[in-house]
């Protein structure tokens, strides 16, 4: 994948998929959303006067776009969106869903829809 389909996937969850929480994601495009959400956080918190400012506004403008993908990444592995209730346990909560969402998907159609092309 190359740094212009990346830019191009991270665009279209923010853009066409702000508020989707139904379907599925495969691994790498949720991995790749994942690493331009979090290289731009670091890139923002090292900007001298108001870095954590603007890591923190890009960090809740990405709230729900980054609900919605983990969702749909949970789906593709057959599990609920509502296992991400877990973030709210402190520390292992975070760890848990994380390792939740890295196995591969299923290939065929489960309950939550059909698998995305990798």
């Amino acid at each position: 994948m190359d740094f212009k389909a990346v830019i191009q996937n991270f665009v279209d969850v923010v853009t066409k998929k702000y508020f989707c929480f139904t379907g599925r994601t495969n691994r790498k495009d949720f991995w790749m959303f994942v690493l331009v959400s979090f290289v731009v956080s670091a890139v923002l918190g090292v900007i001298p006067g108001v870095g954590k400012i603007l890591s923190a506004v890009w960090s809740l403008a990405l709230l729900c776009p980054s609900l919605g993908i983990t969702a749909r990444r949970l789906h593709d592995t057959g599990k609920s969106g509502w296992m991400q209730l877990l973030l709210l346990i402190p520390v292992i909560g975070g760890l848990i869903v994380l390792l939740l969402c890295i196995p591969e998907g299923s290939k065929e159609a489960n309950q939550y829809g059909e698998a995305d092309a990798q």
